[in-house]
């Protein structure tokens, strides 16, 4: 079984939000899950894009994904954000995760973004490890702040 790693496409986005929901479950916030098949699919694939994706396919089945959408710094310009990456616990430990992360860092490079960012949990050990593989600095100095709008 070899995995290949694509571009996610349309057809792929009522597997993603499955995925997502998975990754909420793991985070403890499956309630936190509020966007539709359609607003996903249409920010994704509408006229005006604001995320992209790639997928980790098995036997064609998606079982794994990153998702990203540029950042803008004042002080670095053009930055990747990975708002998500996932591997399924049954597809975990075969190198799926690390094809995603290389296949990030390239289109990151080929768009010439400053650099990366992303957030992880503190109790995401696993993560956090993976991550720690690709140096990266992770930076418990800054503090998340959101509001929600309902409408």
């Amino acid at each position: 079984m070899s995995i290949t790693i694509r571009r996610a496409v349309k057809e792929d986005c009522p597997r993603l939000l499955e995925l997502i929901m998975e990754l909420a479950i793991y985070e403890k916030a499956p309630q936190e899950v509020t966007v539709t098949l359609d607003h996903f699919t249409e920010s994704g694939f509408g006229k005006r894009p604001v995320w992209w994706a790639f997928v980790a396919e098995e036997n064609a089945i998606v079982q794994g994904f990153a998702l990203y959408y540029i950042r803008y710094s004042t002080w670095k310009g053009q930055r990747m954000y990975l708002e998500d990456i996932l591997v399924t616990e049954e597809a975990r430990g075969r190198g799926a995760g690390k094809l995603l992360m290389d296949r990030l860092i390239e289109e990151a490079r080929e768009k010439k973004f400053s650099g990366m960012m992303w957030q992880v949990l503190d109790w995401n050990e696993p993560a956090i490890n993976f991550y720690k593989k690709y140096n990266a600095a992770l930076d418990n100095e800054w503090i998340n702040c959101s509001l929600n709008f309902s409408y």
